[in-house]
């Protein structure tokens, strides 16, 4: 019954009670040849129609709708806090379904809270482990440095210069962790502010190529655009983070790139924004690691994280949250052995007049 409200449930059931009645009178009537006047028999019918609508109506009001709506309410109120529309106490000529649908609705959305509540929870159980395992490195190291020092390292002056700056490495790493977590959390709670400016993407990527180009020619790894590019490809966006993302992009393909490899940059018009690429040809990520390269110190399998050394373990993650604050997308593809394509989307600027 589509329609579940107490009038009609209340007049459909007093309609089957005033027929069973009915029956059983006639019945009576013709077993006990007691004839009774066509007028009392339908006055008789017309009153257990009318009281039994009566009662039936009251009782489901009473007892089960009046008790549904108040259960139906607090599960809207609990839905809508801001207070939006609301079920009101005349209407009811709908109750049940609502009530069913708002409550398996309100199930379903609690599961999915509650999945989501048990992700973060491996989540944050994985980022403290992750977190004190890169801090641990460098706090133990400048450790071992200090006591070596302080137990007469100090007075040698063979090593006593190499320690001290062996110290300095490691503090500089700390440093680095400190700096990109709290980076993050600017980014994400919306304290970092972007300065937006239209400029060209080609131009600022030369610049990336020149300030990584003795550390690329070490492992001589040649970057290259994918094609002569004669016009400027302007982007709106805020220059000195992008340059971060690029820098970070291209840092990790030569961390993790293979001797006398190759790292192309690649710009393409997609309509009213610019598709970069970043494409190396390294060790790849294997396609189950690849929903999670952009978690804060995710590394990988082993051989990336021996290939790594170094780092805060947060650049990619900078990368997504820089790229998410500009409202655009960034997708990673790989193939192990033959390399990744690291792409994210900018609004397209305007060239200079």
């Amino acid at each position: 019954m589509k329609d579940s409200s107490p009038k009609k449930l209340a007049f459909v059931t007093a309609g089957l009670v005033t027929f069973t009645y009915t029956v059983i009178t006639m019945l009576a009537d013709i077993l006990l040849y007691a004839f009774v006047p066509w007028y009392v028999y339908i006055g008789g019918v017309a009153f257990m129609f009318v009281v039994s609508y009566l009662i039936i109506h009251r009782t489901l009001n009473v007892f089960i709708y009046d008790k549904i709506r108040l259960i139906y309410k607090t599960i809207h109120d609990l839905k809508s806090p801001s207070g939006k529309k609301k079920i009101q106490s005349g209407n009811s000529s709908d109750i049940i379904r609502q009530a069913n649908e708002d409550v398996v609705e309100w199930a379903s959305d609690k599961r999915k809270e509650i999945e989501e509540l048990r992700k973060m929870e491996v989540y944050r159980r994985e980022f403290l482990g992750n977190v004190s395992h890169e801090l641990k490195t460098p706090i133990f190291n400048i450790q071992g440095f200090v006591l070596t020092l302080l137990d007469g390292g100090l007075d040698d002056p063979a090593i006593n210069r190499s320690y001290l700056m062996r110290t300095e490495q490691s503090i500089n790493r700390m440093i680095s962790i400190i700096e990109d977590l709290e980076t993050i959390s600017r980014l994400e709670s919306g304290e970092m502010m972007l300065n937006y400016s239209h400029f060209d993407m080609i131009e600022m990527v030369k610049e990336v190529i020149e300030l990584l180009e003795m550390e690329a020619n070490e492992k001589k790894i040649s970057i290259y655009f994918g094609r002569i590019y004669d016009v400027p490809v302007m982007v709106y966006a805020d220059r000195k983070k992008i340059q971060q993302v690029v820098t970070n992009l291209m840092v990790n393909a030569i961390k993790y790139g293979k001797e006398n490899g190759r790292i192309k940059v690649s710009c393409f018009d997609m309509d009213e924004h610019i598709l970069t690429e970043v494409t190396d040809s390294g060790i790849g990520i294997p396609r189950e690691e690849l929903p999670r390269v952009f978690e804060r110190f995710y590394r990988g399998e082993k051989s990336r994280s021996r290939n790594g050394g170094g780092g805060s373990g947060l650049g990619l993650a900078i990368v997504k949250h820089i790229i998410e604050a500009h409202q655009q997308t960034i997708n990673v593809r790989s193939t192990p052995d033959i390399g990744s394509t690291f792409a994210f989307t900018l609004k397209k600027g305007v060239s200079p007049s």
